[in-house]
C-alpha cells in the first residue's frame, strides 16, 4: 500500500481505494527506451510494464495511452479508436502542461486535466500492471482491474502488429 513517496499518481490512487505498490528505480533519459530501463531497473518482465504516451486525435482531441514498453504505438488505431483520421503524439511542453508531470514520469492516474486513457487490450492477460507512478523513477503496481476501473479506461489493440515469426 502507499509509502512515503507521494506523488498526484498516489494520491489519485488512495482516493480511489486503490491498492498499489510503489517501486523505484534509476531514472535514465533515453527517449524512446525509458520504459525499458525502467523494466530492467524494477525486474519485471517487459510485458507487465507500460510506457504512457499523450496523443492528440486530428488536433483537437487528447488521449492518454498506455502499452507495454518494448512495443511501439500504432497511431491509426488510436485515431480511428476516437473517430480520427490521424494522431500524433503531444510535444514535450504541451503533454507537460496538460498532465502537471514531467515527461519520463507522466501516468494515467492523477493528472492534472482528465483525458480519455485507452489501454492496450494485452492488459488483460496480466496479473499484475507496473507503470509509471507520477514522477521519474516511479513505479506503481497494481491489479490492472483497478487501473481501468478508476479511470473508467477503454481497452483495445493499439501496438503495431508484429509480423509471425
Amino acid at each position: 500500500m502507499p509509502n512515503s513517496d507521494q506523488t498526484p499518481t498516489t494520491l489519485f490512487l488512495t482516493a480511489h481505494a486503490v491498492p498499489y505498490t510503489m517501486h523505484d528505480y534509476d531514472y535514465v533519459s533515453d527517449p524512446g527506451r525509458i520504459g525499458l530501463h525502467a523494466a530492467a531497473g524494477i525486474g519485471i518482465d517487459q510485458q507487465k510494464v507500460f510506457k504512457t504516451l499523450m496523443v492528440e486525435v486530428d488536433k483537437k482531441q487528447v488521449v492518454c495511452t498506455a502499452i507495454p514498453v518494448h512495443l511501439k504505438m500504432d497511431l491509426k488505431k488510436v485515431a480511428a479508436l476516437f473517430g480520427g483520421r490521424n494522431a500524433r503524439m503531444l510535444g514535450t511542453e504541451k503533454a507537460e502542461a496538460l498532465t502537471g508531470f514531467q515527461v519520463g514520469g507522466i501516468s494515467p492516474f492523477g493528472a492534472r486535466t482528465t483525458v480519455p486513457v485507452v489501454f492496450d487490450e494485452s492488459i488483460l492477460k496480466l496479473d499484475r500492471l507496473y507503470i509509471n507512478g507520477g514522477g521519474r523513477g516511479l513505479i506503481v503496481e497494481l491489479a490492472p482491474a483497478d487501473a481501468i476501473r478508476c479511470v473508467q479506461a477503454r481497452t483495445a489493440s493499439i501496438t503495431v502488429d508484429t509480423p509471425p515469426a
